[in-house]
């Protein structure tokens, strides 16, 4: 009998890469009549996912197998980073053809879909070519899911333009107050929460909505999140008749962290084994999360005058003349007020990359400020530890407004801030003052979302568990899968 095969495309990130390389692990324990080709594109300034690539590699399973696309070089020549990512993955439909053509021409196996990351929905057109379903799979959550929908379809149905007014320069939505009811939101959005690739010059919206306009040519949405965290966005969604079926299969997290960095992993959790329960507050702002030298010292104020215990994840932006992931910091006495680290020994570490899960799962982290990564949320919420919302860019915004607004598990120093991730310019520099008072809200016993996260934190660990709401989902999509096979 002929295995079935899926072929998965991933965007060159990290946050994607390793969300769908756990997917896949968790399909290929749900039915060994399954086998799974992953297809990985490599951008040549993210160094964190050669290295999880090469983790790939040198650990083979018999039911998954990676392909590293060969690689192309991002041009420089187009107009935007968005035209630049977009011919990026374009460039990549001749080896994903090659790889069709393999699988499909197998007597082992037959090629019962492609699952494409949400931005790579141009190869969409090479599955069509065999005439294999194509899936998306949309690696953020249900709620920000339904913004492009509701977005796409304000300007394909009605012809709204959400990028301007009145043909005028400036948007009606780019950084204004004006409440947008979104179908999968319970409360008003404010416009200017809206990512800022909705506004970016040379079309970027258009290039954002195409996206999610092919979304409703799939045969299916898989979507990392679940049902009981998003039940309102999910029964939104799936509602809507014009939208594929969803398949809310999460949480779809890495726990194990990187073999890579095994050294610097035991050096944090042996100081967070020396300090109390739920003493200490976390601070990381993903991959890409870097502050300039003003907004590095109110941090710093803030964590020293709030007296808390602190991990501090602090990473140096790159340079603004280059696009490059952050990087450590050779010296952190160069970016830190006089004699911050000399006073604050005892009780707080500041570090570079951070061992995300691991120290989220320490008892000794009481809190964790963060970027609002919709992987950093589901950790959070895997490991039971409140967030303090400070989103920086694509959709963060969103997934703040969601957590603190509508579900009331999260606890506000900032919801509407924004850094350019290409450019690395911030909206403003938040003071001390309002970072210390978020802080001390997010740590304090009495806070009444720490028993709201504590409960969700049940609910997020059955969900994928036989009987779960996401294993059934999870089943659900295998069977269309299966269903396609002669």
């Amino acid at each position: 009998m002929k295995k079935a095969e899926l072929v998965f495309v991933t965007m060159p990130a990290i946050g994607h890469l390793v969300s769908c390389v756990e997917l896949a692990k968790l399909l290929i324990e749900c039915d060994e009549r399954l086998s799974i080709t992953v297809l990985i594109m490599k951008l040549p300034f993210d160094p964190k996912v050669s290295s999880y690539t090469n983790s790939l590699l040198e650990t083979p399973n018999l039911h998954i197998r990676y392909l590293e696309l060969m690689k192309e070089e991002p041009s420089s020549q187009l107009s935007s980073f968005l035209s630049i990512f977009f011919r990026f993955i374009d460039n990549h439909k001749s080896c994903v053809r090659e790889v069709l053509a393999e699988i499909s021409n197998s007597v082992s196996s037959h090629l019962g879909g492609i699952v494409i990351d949400m931005f790579c929905t141009s190869l969409i057109d090479v599955a069509n070519e065999f005439g294999v379903p194509s899936y998306i799979f949309y690696p953020g959550g249900a709620a920000t899911l339904g913004v492009l929908f509701q977005l796409q379809s304000l300007r394909d149905d009605l012809n709204e333009d959400v990028s301007h007014y009145e043909n005028e320069d400036v948007s009606h939505y780019e950084n204004s107050d004006v409440e947008l009811a979104l179908p999968t939101y319970i409360n008003p959005v404010p416009a200017k929460l809206l990512s800022s690739a909705l506004f970016e010059k040379d079309g970027g919206v258009d290039m954002v909505l195409d996206q999610a306009q092919r979304y409703r040519k799939t045969k299916g949405i898989i979507i990392n999140t679940f049902l009981e965290l998003e039940s309102h966005a999910i029964h939104a969604l799936s509602n809507d008749k014009t939208i594929p079926p969803v398949y809310a299969v999460g949480p779809v997290l890495n726990l194990k962290g990187s073999n890579s960095q095994n050294q610097e992993t035991e050096m944090i959790m042996k100081w967070l084994d020396l300090q109390p329960e739920c003493s200490v507050v976390f601070l990381c702002f993903g991959s890409a999360g870097s502050f300039d030298g003003d907004q590095v010292k109110e941090i710093a104020y803030a964590l020293e005058r709030s007296g808390y215990r602190f991990l501090w994840s602090l990473r140096r932006p790159s340079p603004k003349e280059n696009f490059e992931f952050p990087s450590e910091y050779e010296n952190l006495d160069e970016v830190m007020p006089e004699g911050f680290l000399q006073r604050t020994a005892a009780v707080g570490k500041v570090i570079g990359w951070a061992p995300q899960a691991a120290a989220l799962s320490h008892p000794a982290v009481g809190g964790f400020v963060s970027h609002c990564g919709w992987n950093s949320i589901l950790e959070s919420v895997w490991c039971g530890v409140p967030v303090a919302t400070w989103p920086l860019y694509a959709e963060q915004q969103q997934n703040a407004f969601l957590m603190v607004k509508d579900l009331a598990m999260a606890v506000e120093i900032k919801i509407d801030f924004k850094r350019d991730f290409v450019l690395g310019v911030s909206s403003e520099i938040l003071s001390a003052d309002v970072i210390e008072r978020g802080i001390k809200h997010l740590m304090d016993p009495e806070n009444e979302i720490r028993e709201k996260v504590k409960e969700m934190k049940e609910k997020s660990r059955l969900a994928p568990n036989e009987g779960g709401s996401s294993f059934s989902s999870l089943r659900r999509f295998l069977e269309d899968v299966l269903d396609n096979i002669p």
